[in-house]
């Protein structure tokens, strides 16, 4: 089983990190800072209670007044974080300009883009763009043709409208139109870490603005290789939708497609146990066809109603009048992200986002 996240924030890393802050400052109080933020309540934190508990704990250790402790925070950053590259406690120092340099924001700004290559401080400047829009925007422009690629990955993630674990953004899922020019600079980004973050930002935009987002699609697909898979990657929300339009752009168009001989290897399925299905498909097109081929599982929810979630297949030619075999298995067991609950839930076979065959079974 992988290790928690939160068990990486550990008092290893948090020493070497007071190791670090004792180079730069001899005046850090390293014990009473260990003893600070390993209190009793410690083990019972998840990890941003950790991290925003060691950035209040950290400013106990530091000079009151914030331009100075910020100084040393950022001294400590540019002499000796790139000595210890990866180490999870400095995740706390955005936090702690997020927490204490909110009133700050010309300094703490700019403090935030010199911490990002070693905690990303795509969380810690979310409260800054709610309060100071027209800066902070202004910043993200400027940082998206920064030579250091984690400085420009940070110009699209801190602007994400919908970021997973971080404060939401209104004013950029009700209009994302000032965040698009960011994203025109970094699509053809030489860094993949870059690009990744620009899909995931069109992929946010997706879901709240989808004319908007299919228009930037269409307007960039076709410049390169590079910029098509982003594209791609940035669609996959609408791809499962079977948004009609999406899947144009990409060559998948509705055509005379046959599944039959759709197949479960029972009708009733243990929690904990699995789903073993089959089913045939023909393309009874008289030319190769570029098929989508995904499954979808209607999950019965804990109030009687269905939920959907899509699974991929495969996105293959069909050559013309050849009939091909698909077998899959679908597991049941409960998941961090997936709860099982019994009753009726139904299997759907879908080609290029339309369903063509239906079996219902039960969760027992």
């Amino acid at each position: 089983m992988a290790e928690l996240l939160k068990n990486l924030f550990n008092k290893t890393t948090v020493e070497l990190l007071a190791q670090d802050f004792k180079a730069v400052y001899p005046k850090f109080n390293t014990s009473l800072f260990m003893e600070l933020v390993f209190d009793k309540n410690w083990e019972k934190l998840e990890l941003k209670e950790r991290m925003h508990h060691a950035a209040l704990c950290l400013k106990e250790v530091l000079p009151a007044d914030y331009n100075k402790a910020l100084n040393i925070i950022i001294k400590t950053a540019k002499e000796r974080l790139p000595l210890r590259d990866g180490n999870f406690a400095n995740i706390m120092l955005p936090d702690f300009v997020s927490t204490f340099g909110i009133d700050y924001p010309e300094i703490s700004i700019d403090a935030l883009a010199v911490l990002t290559p070693y905690p990303s401080s795509e969380f810690a400047i979310r409260p800054f763009i709610l309060r100071y829009p027209d800066m902070t925007i202004k910043k993200f422009y400027e940082w998206s043709k920064s030579k250091n690629h984690h400085v420009r990955r940070f110009a699209s993630e801190g602007c994400r409208p919908r970021l997973p674990w971080g404060l939401a953004i209104p004013q950029y899922k009700k209009d994302p139109a000032p965040i698009i020019p960011i994203l025109e600079t970094l699509i053809d980004d030489s860094s993949d870490y870059v690009r990744k973050s620009v899909a995931n930002n069109l992929n946010d935009i997706s879901k709240d603005n989808p004319g908007l987002f299919l228009e930037f699609v269409k307007k960039w697909y076709g410049k390169n290789d590079t910029i098509n898979q982003v594209l791609k990657q940035a669609s996959r929300t609408l791809l499962k939708k079977g948004n009609a339009d999406a899947l144009a752009i990409f060559g998948f168009h509705e055509k005379e497609i046959a599944v039959k001989g759709l197949k479960l290897n029972s009708t009733k399925v243990k929690i904990g146990g699995e789903l073993e299905f089959s089913f045939t498909v023909i393309n009874k097109e008289s030319t190769p066809q570029k098929l989508r081929l995904e499954y979808k599982i209607y999950y019965a929810k804990s109030n009687g109603k269905q939920s959907p979630k899509v699974f991929q297949i495969t996105e293959t030619v069909f050559e013309p009048r050849k009939e091909y075999e698909i077998v899959r298995r679908q597991s049941f067991k409960d998941m961090t992200t997936r709860k099982h609950y019994k009753g009726i839930h139904k299997l759907a076979i879908v080609v290029n986002g339309a369903e063509a065959a239906v079996k219902e079974f039960e969760v027992i």
